[in-house]
């Protein structure tokens, strides 16, 4: 480290006085020269504007010895990721589709240069000097000219991105990054011209604590990359899971370039440690490395918990790996689909340019074969081979999201470029030819990359907040194994920082596959949670996460008080359960109301079929037939309501048993309020009997359903505005819980009972005048009898339910209920019934129109 930052300090010290050391008119014709061998793009294409791009295209180093005595050789990188061509390709992809384009940069052709980091901050170095210098040893002016790329795309690291930006933020030059997330890079005093795609790790390490915690793992273990990205990343998820309530057992770091025997000691610690979920905050190379000790040391049953920078990467996901990852959660940037995309990265060839290496050694490492075969047995390269067939990182398009970041970072530039060069606004065309300028300051880049905003064909909106951070929106993703036995990652979640706390992360319906693709949750804690009874006690030395269980003696100041459900035994040293008590079938209160109710229904059935019977008789015609079984049927229904009164009581059954009783008991009074009508009607009109007119049906309907429906008016407005809903009532009794329905609105309750109460009243008041009409048969009568029996049974209700105590409330509730159902059966068609089925002589129009002066109450 001390080495790499002398080099730079040297480096950028040459670099400013090669831009700065000639300038002045009177030194037009001075050289300016470069110290140093020049570097060269992998991938290179002219244009007006220049895009440079920095991917870590080779994931391994070697380090040449630096004796200071003699020119340090060629750093040399080796083991070709497919990953990062993919994104390099993806650049060169954009690139070639803004070219095509009629409507962004009209008149300007786009070029690129791409240089591959290794992963390693020293390439980095030589590859912003790179961009920054050009190819040149020698230009004929100033070194005071702009650099040969007008903006960076990259790069993959943190802390190679860091160590590009203190050489090309010296000049201002925007460098954009898809995969950077250091929260370090949002401070814009250090890093004024620095933007991505990609949201901070400030964001995902908080959303990462809050998973955490979402599935109740207080006690879990860390392991990092020991660089910018993993120390501040790891940072933040520790300050903002101690702030949740979880603790961390270990927390490990590791480099790509440490000992053997040190990632051997990192796996053991996690193998020795208690907790059974890992947070790995590593980036792809780190993550590689920890995976094949795990495997040496065959540690299997741990539940990852991944950061975006490897939880999404095909290349984990393989068989190699399986057993060790499936079930792994973390967070990602959101998939989505690039279209022509794919069909692009199919026709890459080294046909297209022979003498490009890269594309070459691609062409190898994919077919295994070589195009300049020396030794026996190797396949020889034709260039012919379709990658169609192949199966591999590079031609993966199922996941595409970091691959969209680059996507995006490609256009913001194309956007501030083209409403720098006064081509329009966000793509807007104004003008058929952009200004082109052939000198302008990288700062106006800057500021108008600031100022982009833009939506993708995707439907994707893009730009910066004020640190140069796109929104913080992530995926939560799951490793599940599919039919065919193959790893997946899918979908199961998401986290927006926008939301408000509480709301930023949600968890979809889908079935979570967890470690070792168990279907049950692991846990991972430090110390069970205490019985009843007991309390916690801090064990020295250890986190608040681990503690024992004592238990709590009378007199001790530190005991709380029993939960809701529980209470103390004698001697006050544990809290046992309280008995739950409702009013259930099983017991002998419940069974013998299960028993009135259903035989009152079954009773009122039997009525309504000897009706049904002798439907075409006098008598059952001069009872208003239709009243008569639609009084049976809601009769019918107030015995059955009944039943829902009974078993544990829950949210729908609370609200179903008071608005089924009203709705049921409102309906048969309308009923009987119709037929007492109709009777006083008919028998006070001032006409002979056989010439008095019925009363209308329809009257007699309209009225029915406009009563019942009035009710269902006030059930429904009860159910809207505060329906009942189950209660555990504790403070009735200490030793037990009552289970009962709450009415949320009393008011509610008392409305439809004094409905009722009304119709009644109503009837009976017309009724009790016509009690004594001369007819052999007056059902006015009846019904005064059955409207006494109802109100007394409801007025005895009053106090009888006020008071008592629990599950007989709801007994003396559903007691009323069938008293009065039977009094109105009885009273009203236990005579009919009498004369239908034993005095059938009786049943004759000439006996019904008779006259007794006799008859009275």
């Amino acid at each position: 480290n001390i080495q790499l930052k002398v080099f730079i300090f040297f480096t950028v010290m040459l670099l400013f006085v090669c831009f700065m050391g000639t300038s002045g008119a009177e030194e037009d014709t001075a050289l300016c020269e470069m110290l140093g061998s020049p570097e060269f793009p992998l991938l290179s294409k002219k244009g007006d504007v220049t895009i440079g791009g920095t991917f870590s295209i080779h994931s391994q180093i070697s380090k040449p010895p630096l004796a200071f005595r003699d020119t340090p050789e060629p750093l040399m990188c080796s083991g070709l990721n497919f990953r990062e061509l993919r994104f390099a390709e993806t650049m060169i992809f954009a690139i070639e589709e803004i070219n095509n384009s009629s409507y962004l940069l009209p008149n300007i052709s786009v070029g690129y240069k791409i240089f591959d980091s290794c992963g390693s901050t020293l390439p980095s170095t030589h590859a912003a000097m790179g961009l920054m210098n050009g190819q040149e040893r020698t230009v004929r002016k100033t070194c005071s000219s702009q650099s040969s790329v007008h903006a960076i795309i990259g790069a993959s690291e943190s802390s190679s991105t860091i160590v590009m930006l203190q050489v090309s933020g010296i000049f201002q030059i925007p460098v954009i990054s898809h995969f950077a997330t250091c929260a370090c890079l949002s401070n814009r005093n250090e890093y004024p011209s620095f933007f991505r795609t990609i949201p901070s790790d400030y964001y995902q390490s908080r959303a990462l604590a809050k998973l955490v915690k979402h599935f109740d793992w207080t006690w879990v273990g860390t392991v990092r990359s020991d660089n910018d990205y993993g120390n501040s990343g790891m940072a933040t998820f520790i300050a903002a899971a101690i702030q949740e309530g979880v603790c961390i057992e270990y927390s490990e770091a590791i480099s790509r370039t440490d000992s053997s025997e040190h990632i051997a000691r990192v796996v053991q610690v996690i193998r020795t440690g208690s907790a059974r979920v890992l947070v790995a905050f590593l980036a792809q190379s780190e993550m590689d490395i920890l995976l094949e000790e795990v495997l040496n040391q065959n540690l299997t049953g741990l539940q990852w918990v991944g950061s975006e920078s490897w939880v999404t990467a095909g290349y984990f996901a393989s068989k190699r790996y399986s057993g060790i990852l499936t079930g792994t959660l973390g967070f990602s940037i959101r998939r989505t689909k690039i279209t022509g995309l794919q069909e692009f990265l199919l026709q890459v060839n080294p046909t297209q340019d022979p003498q490009n290496n890269l594309l070459r050694e691609f062409w190898e490492a994919t077919f295994g074969c070589k195009f300049q075969s020396s030794l026996h047995g190797e396949t020889q390269c034709t260039g012919s081979e379709r990658l169609q067939e192949i199966n591999n990182p590079f031609t993966d398009v199922s996941q595409l999201r970091i691959s969209n970041n680059v996507y995006k970072a490609v256009y913001a530039v194309a956007y501030a470029m083209h409403n720098m060069l006064n081509c329009g606004q966000n793509g807007e065309v104004v003008n058929q030819s952009c200004i082109w300028k052939e000198h302008f300051e990288s700062k106006q880049v800057v500021k108008h990359l600031q100022g982009v905003n833009f939506t993708l064909q995707s439907g994707e909106r893009v730009y910066f907040d004020v640190n140069g951070d796109p929104a913080a929106v992530y995926e939560l993703v799951n490793w599940q194994r599919n039919e065919a036995g193959d790893i997946v990652i899918v979908g199961i979640g998401s986290y927006n920082a926008s939301q408000q706390n509480g709301k930023q992360l949600t968890i979809s319906g889908i079935n979570i596959t967890w470690a070792a693709e168990s279907l049950q949750r692991p846990q991972s804690v430090c110390s069970e949670s205490c019985l009843p009874g007991f309390r916690q006690a801090v064990i020295k030395g250890k986190p608040i996460c681990c503690f024992s269980c004592v238990a709590c003696a009378a007199d001790s100041a530190e005991c709380s008080r029993c939960p809701l459900e529980y209470w103390p035994n004698e001697d006050h040293s544990q809290c046992v359960p309280k008995v739950i008590e409702f009013l259930s079938y099983e017991e002998t209160m419940g069974a013998l109301l299960t028993s009135f109710s259903l035989f009152g229904a079954s009773l009122t059935l039997v009525v309504s079929c000897v009706f049904f019977r002798f439907r075409h008789t006098p008598l059952v015609k001069a009872s208003n037939s239709e009243l008569s079984f639609l009084l049976l049927f809601s009769l019918t229904l107030c015995f059955l309501c009944s039943l829902t009164f009974l078993g544990q009581p829950t949210k729908w059954s609370c609200m179903l048993r008071h608005t089924s009783f009203g709705i049921a008991f409102a309906l048969c009074m309308s009923c009987i309020l119709a037929k007492t009508s109709a009777v006083v009607i008919a028998f006070k009109a001032r006409r002979p009997a056989n010439t008095v007119p019925q009363c209308s049906h329809l009257l007699q309907r309209t009225s029915v359903l406009s009563c019942t429906l009035l009710q269902a008016l006030v059930c429904l407005l009860w159910l809207n505005l505060a329906p009942p809903f189950p209660y555990k009532n504790a403070a009735h009794a200490t030793e037990r819980i009552i289970l009962e329905c709450d009415l949320g609105s009393t008011i509610g309750f008392w409305a439809v009972l004094g409905y009722i109460g009304l119709l009644a009243a109503l009837c009976f008041i017309l009724a009790f005048p016509a009690r004594k009409l001369p007819d052999n048969f007056n059902e006015a009568k009846f019904i005064t009898f059955s409207m006494l029996i109802f109100c007394a049974v409801w007025i005895a209700f009053i106090p009888a339910y006020v008071s008592s105590p629990g599950k007989f409330t709801v007994a003396v509730e559903i007691f009323a209920m069938l008293a009065s159902s039977f009094g109105l059966l009885f009273c009203i068609f236990a005579p009919k019934c009498y004369i239908l089925l034993l005095k059938p002589e009786r049943n004759t129009k000439k006996y019904m129109m008779g006259r007794n002066q006799s008859e009275s109450i």
